[in-house]
């Protein structure tokens, strides 16, 4: 449960705050005082600081300073009274998160809020990179896999997060690129200061820019007082911009400003201000071909370019799965109430199959779904979803020597085809592949000697070829063991 310290010495606004908070799951501690705050705040090491400008024994700012060296990744939220929006605007370079104006209108208040819990996560849950000893039982998030292309992902986070350079994400939508670019500033030197991200396809072109560069008042409909933006926010720090190839030309060029020299206006202003801010940058999109169709600006490309990590599908990377599938059975088996002790090797092979268009994320919800289906100790494969089960019939036509022939190739590239791949070619190989080493590995019941001799291949060569496309003889995941 989310924890929220309030600060305010009038007991009707602390009221408000009871009635805003009491149905969403945030536990509400209060203070009326300075050093009654900064007591409850070491005592409850709340997740977000919501504190009145004005206190009897000093100021909101006379808080945040004396938390700063204790809370550097806790939002901090200022709520000030009429005419004193200046000095709200003022403490925003010291370190405030943002700022409400009273009276406070709770849909603001529960949203800001909302955005508050989100940043103090991602701030103060690190994305870890595990060590070669990792039990994948980590306080933090953790990237998961130990296949080649994983490892390089590693050393690129290794190579890139000490540098204060921009960097590039590159992968499908699932792959976990938020978690690769909160891994680059866990390990940065911009750790102690604030991260934030937003997602540039999910929101409307003017709103994105007032997101990113803030407001002034009045300066369009509904823009009842000055706001501050991302990229003032985060002074210091480090901006997760997703989906970045999603924008629009023209934020395209104002983004490119920003980053040439760290200054911009705000919506409706004339005053530049000056930022301090590291750009992580993610899409899903051939950016690439983009600039070739004249979709994105080659400047821009190439200022984001600086250095690139590209992460894996992860039915590029099925080898995975295990590791994948024992670390989320435990993490939502703790959250649903499941005890799961193993897996049958049916469910495993079903999972191995599948080609998981929505990757990480997708996964996630298998299980999940899978989970919340068992009646007993065993992931069996009728736990798991419908869209997952199907992969039987697969599975069955490359291990029964009667339809190994009848396998779709012609569906399966009409299918590749559908997704937008750029990399028909190797899908379609290693889908023929994986058939081919099912089928002969069936015919000598998992003898690996007798099918190098049959596929006319070394044993490494096999051992290399099974690795890579993540097939088993036989596995069995047992939970308890570990």
């Amino acid at each position: 449960m989310s924890t929220l310290l309030a600060i305010d010495d009038d007991q009707l606004t602390l009221k408000c705050y009871r009635y805003a908070f009491e149905e969403q799951g945030i536990q509400l501690v209060t203070a009326t005082t300075v050093k009654e705050g900064v007591a409850l705040f070491h005592r409850y090491q709340p997740n977000v600081v919501l504190c009145d400008l004005r206190l009897p024994d000093g100021t909101g700012l006379d808080v945040l300073r004396q938390l700063r060296e204790h809370a550097a990744k806790i939002p901090f939220i200022l709520a000030t009274g009429h005419g004193t929006a200046e000095t709200a605007i003022e403490a925003m370079g010291q370190g405030v998160f943002d700022y409400l104006i009273k009276p406070i209108d709770p849909d603001q208040l529960t949203e800001l809020v909302e955005h508050a819990l989100k940043s103090s996560r991602l701030m103060q849950v690190p994305a870890l990179v595990p060590s070669a000893e990792s039990e994948y039982q980590p306080q933090g998030d953790i990237l998961i896999g130990q296949c080649p292309a994983m490892q390089e992902v590693y050393k690129a986070i290794g190579r890139v997060a000490p540098k204060d350079v921009m960097v590039l994400i590159l992968g499908e939508s699932g792959t976990g690129k938020e978690m690769v670019a909160r891994a680059i500033y866990h390990y940065s030197k911009r750790s102690s200061g604030p991260f934030l991200a937003i997602n540039c396809a999910a929101i409307p072109e003017n709103l994105l820019e007032s997101e990113l560069f803030g407001h002034e008042k009045g300066s369009f409909t509904g823009a009842d007082r000055k706001r501050i933006g991302k990229f003032e926010q985060c002074n210091g720090g480090t901006l997760f911009m997703d989906e970045i190839g999603d924008m629009t030309p023209l934020m395209q060029t104002k983004i490119l400003r920003v980053l040439q020299d760290q200054r911009f206006e705000r919506v409706g202003g004339s005053e530049t201000v000056q930022t301090n801010v590291r750009v992580i940058a993610a899409t899903n999109r051939d950016l690439e071909r983009a600039v070739a169709e004249g979709k994105f600006r080659a400047d821009l490309y190439y200022r984001l370019n600086v250095f690139t990590i590209r992460l894996p599908a992860l039915r590029e990377r099925t080898s995975d799965i295990p590791l994948l599938l024992t670390y989320l059975l435990r993490q939502y088996g703790k959250e649903l109430g499941k005890e799961v002790q193993s897996v049958s090797p049916e469910a495993i092979r079903l999972l191995e199959s599948y080609a998981w268009p929505g990757n990480i994320r997708e996964l996630q919800s298998a299980i999940k779904h899978a989970l919340l289906s068992m009646t007993g100790p065993v992931l069996i494969p009728e736990h798991l979803p419908e869209q997952v089960q199907g992969t039987k019939a697969l599975i069955a036509s490359s291990t029964d020597p009667e339809t190994t022939g009848h396998w779709d190739v012609m569906k399966h590239i009409r299918e590749r085809l559908q997704s937008g791949t750029e990399k028909v070619y190797e899908e379609v190989i290693e889908a023929v592949e994986r058939q081919l080493f099912r089928e002969v590995l069936q015919h000598t019941s998992g003898n690996q000697s007798q099918a190098s001799q049959i596929l006319g291949i070394s044993r490494p060569t096999l051992r290399a070829k099974l690795s890579k496309l993540g097939l088993v003889i036989e596995r069995n995941i047992d939970l308890n063991d570990s």
